[in-house]
């Protein structure tokens, strides 16, 4: 996901400027150690329930004062460094933002991923 893009287009959408007064991204990114013993991961291997993403990112979208959730995940073997999970929410202030952000990402990590860390 090109954050700069999608924020970029998501303002030229009618009603972004009635509606919105923070954006918060969040960017994660494969770690090169597993959170279990800090072992070195070589890679991952990630795979997602598309539909759980979706239905999410339906139900946070109609929040209180959201205006727009994106969620774009990558899936397959994955290297430390890359990008794994990019989510985008809009709204209208941060009481109603920053809650939307942080479940948003507790749920799509515990409900609709999974994650196999292989070490080296």
């Amino acid at each position: 996901m090109d954050i700069t893009a999608v924020i970029a287009q998501m303002k030229k959408e009618p009603g972004f400027s009635d509606n919105v007064g923070m954006i918060l991204v969040h960017n994660g990114v494969v770690r090169g150690w597993s959170r279990k013993g800090r072992e070195q991961v070589k890679y991952v291997d990630v795979s997602v329930d598309k539909q759980k993403i979706d239905d999410l990112q339906r139900e946070y979208s109609k929040k209180p004062g959201i205006y727009k959730v994106l969620v774009e995940f990558r899936t397959g073997r994955l290297n430390p460094g890359e990008d794994l999970l990019f989510i985008v929410v809009a709204g209208d202030i941060r009481e109603n933002v920053k809650p939307v952000l942080s479940e948003l990402l507790n749920r799509v990590k515990s409900e609709a991923v999974t994650k196999s860390e292989i070490p080296f």
